[in-house]
C-alpha cells in the first residue's frame, strides 16, 4: 500500500517534483475524496485507492512518494446526493481530475457514466442515482514528467497590425495531404510538417488559430449515430491536449510532448499558435447528461444553476449547460489554464468562444467583470493576444464592440456587411466603408484601434468560401437534425443554380465573387482571418454546420483543379500585397481631416465622378459604387522603430451591383500615374487610362499611384 504524506494544497492538479507526485483538488462540499491509483489506463478496477485526508481551504490533498510519469489516475468523490441543492455527488462515477495535464483517450459513450439509469423517458431520472460503476468506460488522467526541450523557445510578440490569421482544424489539414507522411496525417505533427508550413508561409499567414485542442467529449446522440464532437467544442480537460490528434504509437502523455514540438515548429517558422478555447460549457450537457469530472467534484461551484431551481442548469451557450465564472474556484480554473497554455505550452494567445458568457454576472454582461480584471491585470496573460466571439445565447448576447480594452473580436458585422454588399444587396455602401476603414464605430470608443477588429468572410461555422457563392439554403441533411440545425441566414448566393454547376457563366461569376471578397479581406483595415481551405475553393457540399463530420466532408482536398490553383495564387497574391503596404494595415484610425492646408486627407470616399461621396450618395440604397482613396503621405503613422510611413497613394474600388460602372479616377496632384495591381474580374491586371476605367458588376479593383520622379531624379 502506498505511504501517503499530508502534501500541499498549491499548486492543483498533479505535480510531479522528481522523486514523487502531489495530488490536489478541489470540493467545497465532498465529505470523502478517493485518489485511485491503476496500473494501465484500460483497467476497470484501481489497484489501490487512498482516502485523501488532508483538507486545506477546501482543497484535499496528498504527497505520494512513489508515483511517477505515466501513473493512470482518477477520483471518487463522496457528498450528499441533493439536485435541489445543487449536489450531484456520486462515488460510483470515476472523476477526471480538472487539472489533469494528460488524459489517456477519448471518452466513448456508455449508459454507466451517467448519475441516473438512462434507458427511461422519464423527465425527472435525474433525480435518481445510478450506482453503477463508471471505471472501466472512462480514460485516465496521466501523471506527465515536467520540462521539454525547448532550445530557447521565446514568443514571437508579432504586432497585431502585421497579424494574418488562419484558422483551422488541426485533422483536416492534412489528412489528404500526399505530401505529409502517412503516421503524421490528422497529427500535432502532421500540423506542423513541412508541406504544411511551407503552404501557410506562402499564404502570408502570420498565426494559426486551431480549433478547440483541449480534450473533449462526443456527446451520446451523436456516438449513437456514428458521429463524432469534430470540432472539439465540448472539452472536458482544460490542461490536456486532445489525444485525437496525437500519433498511433509512443509512451502515454505523448500528445503533451507533441503538442509542444508543434508550437516549437511554428515558431521557428515565424508562425504564432492561437488556441480556440472552450470555457463557457462543458462536455457534461445538462442535468440528464455525463458524470465525467466537473459535476461529481462541486456542481455547485463549476455550474451556473438556475437561480429557481438548482436542480436545473442556466444554458447560455445551448449546449446544456454554463461555466460559471462567478465562483472564485471556476474563475481560477479557468486562469490557471490559460497561464498553463502561455507557460509551458508556449502558445500565443487565444480566442474565446462564446466570450460573453466569461463576462457575464448576476446583472448581464458587464466588461468589468472580474475575469477582465484578472485579464488585464495578469503579467503574462495580458501580454498574449486575446480575441472574443463577441455572442452568446443569453439575454443581450450580441456584444460586438463592447469588451474591453486589450481584447480583439470576431468582428460579426464586418462578416455580414462584406456578404450582403457583394451578393448585391442594397443600402451596404455606408455600412461597407465603416467595415473597410476598420470599424471604429464599434471599437474607438474606449481607445481600440483598428487591430479590435478581426476580419473574416468566413469561419468554420458557416458555409465554406466556395459554398457561400454555390447555395442559397444549407443541406445539413447528414447532420440528423432533419435540417434543422446551422443558421439560417448566410446572406448566400448560388448565381444561378443550387450546388454544383457546369455553366461557364455561372462558374465564371461564382471565381469572380470569391476572389473579390478574398481581395476585400486583404485590403480592409484591421486584422485579416482565412478559413482553412477557402484559398482553395473547399466545398462541404453546402452543409453550414459540419461540427460533426470527421472524414472527406471537412478534410481539406489537396489535390487542385486549375481553378483552384488559380485561386490559390490569386490569395497569395493579394495577402502579399497587403503585406508590403503599410498603407493597408494602419495601426490607428483614419482621421479623415487634412493635416495642413496644403495637404490631403488620409482617407477620402469618392463617388464614380471622381469627387468626394456626398449625403445623397451615402443615403441613396440604389447604390452599389464605392471609391476609397488612402493618401499615405497625409499619414503620421511610423513603424517600429519611427520611422514615418509614408506610402504611395492606394485606390481601392468596388462595384456591388449588377451593371458595369465607369469610375473617374482621382487627380493626386503631382506627376505621375496609376498603376492597377488587382482586378477581381480578370486574371492578369490591365493599363489604365488617364481619364478612368470601368467595374463590371461585383468586382473589385486596386490600383496604386507611381509618382514620376523629379528630371534630377531620373
Amino acid at each position: 500500500m502506498t505511504q501517503a504524506r499530508p502534501g500541499a494544497p498549491n499548486p492543483l492538479g498533479a505535480t510531479r517534483d522528481g522523486e514523487g507526485t502531489n495530488f490536489a483538488i478541489y470540493s467545497e462540499h465532498a465529505t470523502r475524496v478517493e485518489l485511485c491509483l491503476f496500473n494501465h489506463a484500460e483497467d476497470a478496477v484501481a489497484t489501490e485507492c487512498i482516502a485523501l485526508q488532508e483538507r486545506t481551504d477546501q482543497v484535499w490533498h496528498a504527497y505520494l512518494p512513489d508515483v511517477r510519469p505515466g501513473q493512470a489516475y482518477g477520483y471518487r468523490v463522496h457528498g450528499p446526493d441533493a439536485p435541489h441543492e445543487g449536489h450531484r455527488f456520486n462515488p460510483a462515477k470515476l472523476l477526471l481530475d480538472p487539472y489533469a495535464k494528460a488524459i489517456s483517450g477519448t471518452i466513448g459513450w456508455s449508459d454507466v457514466l451517467s448519475s441516473h439509469p438512462e434507458r427511461t423517458a422519464d423527465p425527472n431520472r435525474d433525480l435518481v442515482i445510478d450506482n453503477r460503476d463508471s471505471a472501466g468506460a472512462m480514460p485516465k488522467c496521466l501523471v506527465i514528467e515536467p520540462g521539454f526541450g525547448w532550445e530557447g523557445d521565446q514568443p514571437l510578440r508579432i504586432p497585431w497590425h502585421r497579424t494574418v490569421i488562419y484558422e483551422c482544424h488541426v485533422k483536416a489539414m492534412t489528412m489528404l495531404h500526399p505530401d505529409v507522411p502517412e503516421q503524421l496525417r490528422g497529427t500535432y505533427l502532421g500540423l506542423a510538417s513541412d508541406p504544411i508550413i511551407e503552404h501557410l508561409a506562402r499564404l502570408g499567414v502570420t498565426a494559426v488559430e486551431l480549433l478547440p485542442v483541449h480534450q473533449m467529449f462526443t456527446e451520446r446522440r451523436l456516438a449513437e449515430m456514428g458521429l463524432s464532437n469534430y470540432w472539439g467544442y465540448s472539452s472536458i480537460g482544460y490542461f490536456a491536449p486532445d489525444i485525437r490528434f496525437a500519433t498511433a504509437s509512443g509512451p502515454h502523455g505523448r500528445q503533451v510532448a507533441e503538442f509542444k514540438a508543434m508550437v516549437k515548429r511554428f515558431h521557428r517558422a515565424g508562425i504564432e499558435v492561437l488556441l480556440d478555447v472552450v470555457y463557457n460549457h462543458t462536455g457534461e450537457g445538462n442535468q440528464l447528461g455525463p458524470t465525467l469530472s466537473f459535476r461529481g467534484l462541486e456542481n455547485s461551484a463549476y455550474y451556473w444553476l438556475n437561480p429557481e431551481n438548482r436542480r436545473l442548469y442556466t444554458d447560455f451557450t445551448g449546449c446544456g449547460n454554463t461555466v460559471d465564472p462567478r465562483h472564485p474556484r471556476t474563475l481560477q480554473l479557468i486562469v490557471d489554464s490559460l497561464r498553463y497554455w502561455v507557460e509551458e505550452m508556449h502558445v500565443d494567445g487565444f480566442r474565446f468562444d462564446i466570450a460573453p458568457v466569461l463576462g457575464r454576472d448576476d446583472h448581464g454582461f458587464n466588461p468589468a467583470a472580474g475575469f477582465f480584471e484578472l485579464m488585464r491585470q495578469d503579467p503574462l496573460l495580458s501580454q498574449v493576444k486575446l480575441i472574443s466571439e463577441p455572442w452568446d445565447l443569453g439575454p443581450d448576447g450580441y456584444q460586438v464592440g463592447r469588451f474591453p480594452a486589450g481584447w480583439s473580436e470576431w468582428n460579426g458585422k464586418y462578416r455580414d456587411t462584406v456578404r450582403r454588399f457583394w451578393r448585391g444587396d442594397t443600402g451596404q455602401v455606408g455600412e461597407l466603408a465603416s467595415r473597410l476603414s476598420g470599424s471604429s464605430d464599434l471599437y474607438g470608443h474606449n481607445g481600440r484601434g483598428p487591430q479590435a477588429s478581426v476580419n473574416f468572410v468566413t469561419c468554420h461555422d458557416g458555409f465554406t468560401l466556395h459554398d457561400l457563392v454555390s447555395y442559397e439554403t444549407k443541406h445539413n441533411e447528414a447532420n440528423g437534425e432533419d435540417n434543422r440545425d446551422g443558421t439560417n441566414q448566410s446572406w448566400s448566393r448560388n448565381w444561378g443554380v443550387e450546388g454544383p454547376a457546369t455553366a461557364t457563366h455561372i462558374v465564371r461569376m461564382r471565381e469572380r465573387i470569391k476572389r473579390t471578397l478574398l481581395a476585400t479581406l486583404a485590403f480592409s483595415q484591421g486584422v485579416p482571418m482565412i478559413s482553412h481551405g477557402d484559398e482553395l475553393g473547399r466545398t462541404q457540399s453546402g452543409n453550414n454546420n459540419a461540427y460533426c463530420h470527421d472524414g472527406p466532408l471537412t478534410w481539406i482536398d489537396w489535390k487542385l483543379e486549375p481553378l483552384d490553383r488559380e485561386l490559390l495564387e490569386f490569395t497569395r497574391t493579394v495577402f502579399a500585397i497587403r503585406a508590403a503596404n503599410p498603407v493597408l494595415r494602419w495601426r490607428t484610425y483614419f482621421s479623415h481631416e487634412r493635416a495642413g492646408p496644403e495637404q490631403a486627407k488620409d482617407l477620402t470616399w469618392l463617388r464614380a465622378e471622381g469627387g468626394e461621396m456626398t449625403p445623397a450618395d451615402w443615403e441613396d440604397p440604389a447604390n452599389h459604387l464605392l471609391g476609397m482613396l488612402i493618401r499615405g503621405e497625409a499619414s503620421d503613422e511610423t513603424d517600429q522603430r519611427g520611422r514615418r510611413l509614408n506610402g504611395d497613394p492606394i485606390l481601392l474600388l468596388l462595384n456591388g451591383g449588377g451593371r458595369t460602372k465607369s469610375f473617374a479616377l482621382p487627380a493626386i496632384g503631382r506627376p505621375g500615374a496609376w498603376t492597377q495591381l488587382i482586378d477581381t474580374a480578370h486574371q492578369a491586371p490591365r493599363p489604365v487610362q488617364e481619364d478612368g476605367l470601368s467595374l463590371v458588376p461585383h468586382s473589385l479593383v486596386l490600383l496604386r499611384y507611381e509618382s514620376t520622379p523629379p528630371p534630377a531624379l531620373r
